[in-house]
């Protein structure tokens, strides 16, 4: 599957817009991830059991966006982008999302 931020893909012409496609995922860490990061903190620089978390999440967003977008039968996902909103104190929704697309060699 061919996923690009652009609006076209390069020596392909883009043949039939199947619509939108996303993953989302919802995501938060454990009391004990949030001791760990309180911790790390303290310490200052990159807090790598957020990182993780947050690296973990949008794979998985984006992994559901292929899914999402080979079960319309497309051969690529353009214009994609992932947005993240935390829901409450703790909890995160991460989606991946762009237009699923029929492409053809040009």
């Amino acid at each position: 599957m061919i996923v690009t931020t652009t609006n076209d893909v390069a020596g392909f012409l883009v043949t039939k817009h199947l619509g939108v496609v996303r993953g989302i995922t919802v995501r938060s860490r454990s009391a004990l991830g949030n001791i760990g990061g309180a911790i790390q903190s303290i310490f200052g620089g990159n807090i790598t059991i957020y990182t993780d978390l947050a690296e973990r999440a949008r794979q998985e967003a984006y992994d559901m966006l292929v899914q999402h977008a080979e079960a319309a039968g497309a051969d690529a996902v353009v214009g994609m982008r992932y947005d993240a909103n935390e829901i409450m104190d703790g909890i995160t929704e991460v989606i991946a999302y762009g237009t699923a697309v029929k492409l053809q060699r040009a």
